[in-house]
């Protein structure tokens, strides 16, 4: 009884997080003049699934290290020898092109420190294009929103690193993963423990 319990509770923290990620993200869009609602949601949506860090660090070494670099993942499930199907291929592409749009966005300043900030870009563009062909290669209609990710891919990371700074700014000399992870786990605590 008591797992039920918690994967209900989980479920409604989950919609709660959610919820508070559409509100900001639709806040922060509208601020920009971006009206799309669309890609707000999906925005939204990557939000709170890369709030929890194993979704975040989802592609893991042979040895089990998560990694957190594009061009490690690449290499990792680039194997030759194992054929990935079609909708394997568009899940490692969709992953990617959420994990740079997060990067990108939310983590800016350490992507552009280490210099990585152009070939985020660019993965995450071509990745969600990558999505966008699969899709129609598969009858699924949702090929439209992946194209305009990839067409606008560096227009909404800027769009999420201005949120960013508007609303999860980490206090000075702080750490902006651990900083932005606790801004995050504070609002959970204090909004979503409330009926």
């Amino acid at each position: 009884m008591r797992g039920k319990t918690l994967m209900k509770e989980s479920k409604v923290s989950n919609e709660r997080l959610n919820h508070f990620f559409h509100e900001m993200t639709r806040r922060s869009f509208w601020q920009l003049g971006i009206n799309d609602a669309t890609v707000a949601r999906y925005v939204a949506d990557v939000l709170t699934d890369f709030a929890s860090t194993n979704n975040l660090y989802r592609i893991r070494s042979q040895a089990g290290k998560k990694l957190d670099s594009v061009v490690d993942m690449l290499n990792e499930t680039s194997d030759p020898a194992v054929e990935n199907s079609v909708i394997q291929e568009r899940e490692l592409r969709k992953y990617l092109g959420d994990y740079t749009l997060f990067m990108s966005g939310v983590f800016r300043t350490h992507v552009e420190k280490c210099g990585y900030l152009e070939y985020y870009l660019e993965q995450g563009q071509r990745s969600y294009w990558t999505v966008s062909e699969l899709d129609l290669s598969l009858y699924r209609t949702g090929f439209i929103l992946f194209q305009e990710l990839s067409k606008k891919f560096e227009y909404y990371s800027g769009a999420l690193d201005y949120m960013r700074k508007a609303y999860f700014a980490p206090e000075p000399g702080e750490d902006p993963f651990a900083g932005w992870f606790k801004q995050i786990e504070g609002w959970m605590k204090t909004n979503l423990t409330e009926n």
